[in-house]
């Protein structure tokens, strides 16, 4: 292998994974006549649908939450004048090839650009799935840079789905990261335990470990039918390896944009050792208006979660900035000109009036 040879995915077997509108109608996921409509939706923005997920969908329910995260939509080639290809501005905080840093003390490194399966409302619809992951030497260029930026505390791989690499490319990335002494945290953003569980494997848990550094999971789930018995082994494999687990989700329309549902999911994930982090607002990905609530509609939703729903399964509610800027907490206020409301909907005065 040359310095300019993409790193590889991990091996892996014919499987019945669905990546054209054709499988999907052999599979009874879309009716036969919707193929070549929907074939210029994968032409445009990659499909894939693991077994795990297939496995989920139900086709006699038109509004089955799991099938409208992965099945393309017409609605898809519908792009509005603000969305943008860069939603959150990863070219304007690139430094090499593959690595953003945005935030002073944390750099985000984009190994693969390929998933296991295609979100229809992913953020880098433009890039994933559209070409080769980094070089070797790419990588390589990316390690020099955090090597010389002592103010890099965290490395956070993504991509692309970072568990689709060959177990001995992550090894080499972890032992590289743990030799930087000034990075102390190494963490993976991947759906591959909800969605292949298969892949992890006690040879990719030890990849993703080194001496000299913490290891971090992101997991992204939607909705809690995605937490499947394979998925919930997957990850307790992870947790009993002692690697911290917490999750990202994607507020979206007609998938868990309702309390009943959230509040399932996040209690999900705390059922299977994964602490709830971030509750994203929908970003401004072309073709992907039918996903987006509104801001009050997030913000009502998580109003609803407070207090009924553990602290442990309350996710903060973000949205990254268009244009670069970060991530933003808008969760509701809750403290209004001198008055803090409780989850009841009831205000108090704070500071409470001075006692006789």
């Amino acid at each position: 292998m040359n310095d300019t040879t993409p790193i590889a995915a991990a091996e892996r077997p014919a499987s019945a994974t669905l990546r054209h509108p054709a499988d999907l109608a052999g599979a009874g996921l879309i009716p036969a006549d919707e193929i070549a409509a929907l074939g210029a939706v994968a032409a445009r923005y990659a499909l894939a649908i693991t077994p795990a997920m297939t496995a989920l969908i139900d086709p006699a329910d038109p509004a089955d939450p799991v099938a409208r995260q992965f099945i393309p939509d017409i609605a898809e080639l519908t792009t509005t004048p603000a969305e943008h290809a860069d939603p959150i501005g990863d070219d304007v905080h690139q430094v090499v090839p593959g690595l953003i840093h945005r935030y002073p003390d944390r750099v985000l490194l984009k190994l693969v650009s390929a998933c296991a399966v295609y979100c229809r409302f992913c953020f880098r619809r433009e890039t994933v799935g559209q070409g080769e992951g980094l070089s070797r030497a790419e990588l390589a260029g990316a390690i020099d840079y955090v090597r010389a930026h002592p103010e890099i505390w965290e490395v956070i791989v993504s991509g692309g789905d970072p568990f689709i690499a060959a177990p001995r490319h992550l090894r080499a990335l972890a032992d590289a990261v743990a030799a930087i002494a000034h990075v102390r945290i190494l963490r993976f953003h991947t759906r591959v335990p909800v969605v292949a569980p298969e892949r992890v494997t006690a040879e990719l848990i030890d990849a993703i470990t080194a001496s000299g550094i913490t290891t971090w999971v992101a997991i992204h789930a939607n909705h809690p039918r995605e937490l499947t018995r394979e998925g919930c082994a997957a990850l307790a494999r992870l947790a009993d390896a002692g690697i911290p687990l917490v999750s990202q989700t994607v507020l979206l329309k007609g998938v868990n944009d309702d309390a009943h549902t959230l509040a399932a999911l996040m209690r999900a994930f705390v059922e299977a050792r994964v602490k709830p982090y971030y509750l994203h607002h929908a970003d401004l990905a072309p073709g992907t208006g039918h996903f987006r609530s509104t801001v009050a509609e997030g913000q009502s939703l998580m109003k609803q979660l407070r207090g009924r729903v553990s602290g442990l399964a309350q996710p903060a509610y973000v949205l990254d900035i268009p244009g670069g800027h970060g991530k933003a907490p808008i969760g509701p206020d809750y403290s209004l000109a001198g008055s803090v409301e409780d989850f009841r909907g009831n205000r108090h005065a704070y500071p409470p009036p001075d006692r006789d």
